[in-house]
């Protein structure tokens, strides 16, 4: 089954200039956990609600404050799939790069929506979705100090 039949296409975006306050106001609002940073439609970063957490708000003495902007604090490497792509391959690439969440793009670099683990579980096989997991879970245990 193709990404674009079981991704989430309401997708709800930041950019660079967007505060830390905003993006944590977005997320509450949509109920969502990351917002792409985009610079005209296609992806520069990704902002997750941990990045603002271990980022911004963790370092001694709060380096950030909430009007911090989000490309102060972003994932610049951004992992994406493409739209037409098999699911069962963005599957397994969430398992290798060992996050829950793919941004989709087409085949011009556009960001179209956002794949994540549970989409995966829901419209095209729980066993599948147990795999990366498992991968995900297996190499975040296996890299964590003693």
């Amino acid at each position: 089954m193709l990404v674009e039949k079981v991704m989430s296409s309401s997708m709800f975006s930041a950019t660079a200039e967007t505060t830390i306050r905003d993006a944590a106001k977005q997320m509450r609002e949509h109920d969502v956990g990351a917002l792409p940073v985009l610079q005209d439609g296609r992806p520069i970063g990704i902002v997750t609600d941990r990045d603002i957490v271990i980022r911004a708000l963790a370092p001694q003495g709060f380096a950030f404050g909430p009007d911090t902007r989000i490309g102060d604090i972003m994932t610049r490497k951004v992992i994406t799939c493409f739209a037409d792509q098999d699911a069962a391959e963005a599957a397994a690439l969430m398992g290798e790069e060992r996050i829950r969440r793919l941004l989709v793009v087409d085949r011009t670099g556009v960001a179209s929506g956002i794949l994540s683990v549970g989409d995966i579980a829901e419209h095209v096989s729980e066993e599948l979705a147990g795999q990366a997991m498992g991968e995900i879970s297996e190499a975040r245990a296996r890299d964590r100090p003693g």
